[in-house]
Order: structure tokens, then C-alpha cells, then sequence
């Protein structure tokens, strides 16, 4: 029988040659991990819809922080549930606000830790959207207020990174202008640039208690259905000077992974989001899937594509996996 020239398997046949030709590599350095910090003592709720990711008080925060961080995770991104909400999300901002202290609690006691803060109002606001409402919808411009207000208050409390999620118009310079003038030229800022108005935020909404108590986010965040929308998108961050530029959610788009990398050389990060993280909770427990193989596959599905960083529940997990040699 005639074979041709080339025979793939040859290199497939044995571990160290698959392992030695691989073109695509993920290490724990690659993950930053989201947690939720909750107003108040002694709380850890898990989260439904999110099996092994809970609302967290400081202390318990903390806690956990140390164990990612001797996982070998670098980095984690910060969300918060406040005591209180009101129309304006004043505790997003508030020297004393749950953020805030959570940042501090982090930097003094798990100091080799970076710590991100995500930078929006949705959590904050009584009406769950990402800002000031007028007129039924929110108000771009008066916005930019408040989240450059909640950068500089996340960075005076020590934070080593911002990243704005709000998707409204020109929130990078005006964060970005907010930290320079007050001397915090050196923190980096990494954009949610590609924000999707998605349905795989479902169980995120339960865990930041954030859902839209009318309509939806359709006015700021993207449609699905756009890709060159999302160049545009990324461009005008980048030249308001965000550091890193992000995708999410992360698996129905990693063609605007690619496109991303392709565009740009700064740092790519992709959000592995709530909803897909939670459909592989869910089949791995019905024994439907091999839950670790899958976890592990997703990650390089996002490397594959471009992604430099990856921000997933699923963090600790891969971290540990690595470990063992996965």
C-alpha cells in the first residue's frame, strides 16, 4: 500500500515528541482569578449557579487569596457586593467601601498577590445598570464621573491594576487621565474593550447581585453578531491608553481573540465568563463530560486563539492540574 512521504502519527506516537512539537503552551502564570467580596463577617455563600465560587467576607477573602496565590496564580480580580445600594453606586467609590477594604486587606497580607479591581457600577447601583440613569437608559457622559472616582479610590487603596467593565464611550481616558493626575501614572489599566451584551452572564448576575431591575445592557455593550465593531472598539481604548485590551465572554468568540491579536501587540486577556463555566460544572457533574480534560482544552482553546491572559473560576483548578502535570 502506498503511504505518502509524511506520516503525522509518527510524532503522535510517543508523549515526549507531542510534548516536545507542542505549539501552544498554558502555565499558572497565564490565570487571574475572579472573588467576590461580600459586606460583613463570617459570610461564604456559595454561588447556585456556580459550584465552588462563593460571595466571600474579607477574612474569608483573604483566605482563599493565599491559597490561589500558593497555587501559583498570579493575579486576582475583585468584585463586591456593598452594605447598601443607591442610584448613584456611591459605595463603589467610597474610601471605606467594600472594595476598598478588600484591597487593603489583600496587599497587607497577601502582599506578593497582584490585585485587579473590576471598575463599573452595575454591582453598586440599585437599578443594576452600569451608571448614571436618564431618561431611561444610561447617561454616558456623567458617568465618567463616577468610574474615574472609583479608579482613583481603588488605586489610593492599593490596587496594582484597574480594569473598567462598563463599556461607556471614553471611560479609558477619563480613568486613565484621573490616576496620571493624581500621581498614579505607573498603574496599569486593562480595558474590557470587547464587551458582548451576552446571555452567558446569567450566573455572574447571581454572584454580583447586578441584574438590570429594567431592561438590559444592550445600549452600551456590543452585539454578538459584530467583529469589525470590536477592532473599533479595542482602537479606541488602546489610544486612550489602555495597557491590556480583553474579550469577553471568552468561547463563542475566540475568532475576536485572533482578531485582536491579529490587530494588536499589546497583551490580549480573555474572560472564560460565569455561564461557561457553569455549563461545564453542570456536565461534568451529570458525568456527561470528562470535567478536567474539557476544563484544561478550554484553557488552550483561548491561548490557541491569542490570549496572553485568562481570567476563569475555573483558575484554581487549572493551577492544581498543572501541578500534576496536565
Amino acid at each position: 500500500m502506498f503511504y505518502p512521504t509524511f506520516r503525522a502519527r509518527r510524532i503522535r506516537g510517543k508523549e515526549a515528541f507531542r510534548k516536545m512539537v507542542r505549539e501552544t503552551t498554558l502555565t499558572a502564570n497565564d490565570l487571574i482569578y475572579p472573588m467576590f467580596s461580600a459586606f460583613g463577617k463570617g459570610i461564604k455563600k456559595e454561588i447556585s449557579s456556580m459550584p465552588g465560587i462563593y460571595q466571600q467576607s474579607i477574612e474569608n477573602i483573604v483566605e482563599e487569596a493565599q491559597e490561589v496565590h500558593a497555587l501559583g496564580v498570579p493575579a486576582v480580580i475583585l468584585f463586591g457586593i456593598p452594605e447598601t445600594k443607591d442610584a448613584v453606586g456611591s459605595d463603589a467609590y467610597a474610601d471605606h467601601g467594600i472594595i476598598q477594604e478588600t484591597i487593603r486587606a489583600l496587599k497587607k497580607q497577601v502582599p506578593g498577590l497582584v490585585v485587579i479591581t473590576d471598575v463599573c457600577m452595575c454591582e453598586y447601583t440599585d437599578h443594576g445598570h452600569c451608571g448614571i440613569i436618564k431618561d431611561g437608559d444610561v447617561d454616558n457622559d456623567s458617568t465618567l464621573e463616577l468610574l474615574a472616582k472609583e479608579a482613583l479610590s481603588h488605586a489610593q487603596a492599593g490596587a496594582d491594576m484597574v480594569a473598567p467593565s462598563d463599556m461607556m464611550d471614553g471611560r479609558v481616558m477619563a480613568i486613565r487621565e484621573a490616576l496620571d493626575n493624581n500621581g498614579f501614572n505607573h498603574l496599569p489599566l486593562m480595558s474590557y474593550a470587547v464587551k458582548y451584551a451576552s446571555g452567558y452572564y446569567g450566573p455572574f448576575r447571581e454572584a454580583a447581585e447586578s441584574t438590570p431591575q429594567f431592561g438590559d445592557r444592550r445600549s452600551y455593550q456590543m452585539d454578538p453578531a459584530n467583529r469589525l465593531e470590536a477592532i473599533r472598539e479595542a482602537q479606541m481604548d488602546i489610544e486612550e491608553g489602555a495597557d491590556i485590551v480583553m474579550v469577553k465572554p471568552g468561547l463563542p468568540y475566540l475568532d475576536i481573540i485572533r482578531e485582536l491579536r491579529n490587530y494588536t501587540n499589546l497583551p490580549v486577556a480573555a474572560y472564560n465568563v460565569s455561564g461557561e463555566y457553569s455549563m461545564i460544572k453542570a456536565a461534568g457533574k451529570m458525568g456527561w463530560i470528562d470535567e478536567e480534560r474539557v476544563i484544561m482544552e478550554t484553557m488552550i482553546s483561548f491561548k490557541r486563539a491569542g490570549a496572553d491572559l485568562i481570567l476563569t473560576y475555573h483558575a484554581k483548578e487549572v493551577a492544581a492540574l498543572l501541578k500534576k502535570g496536565m
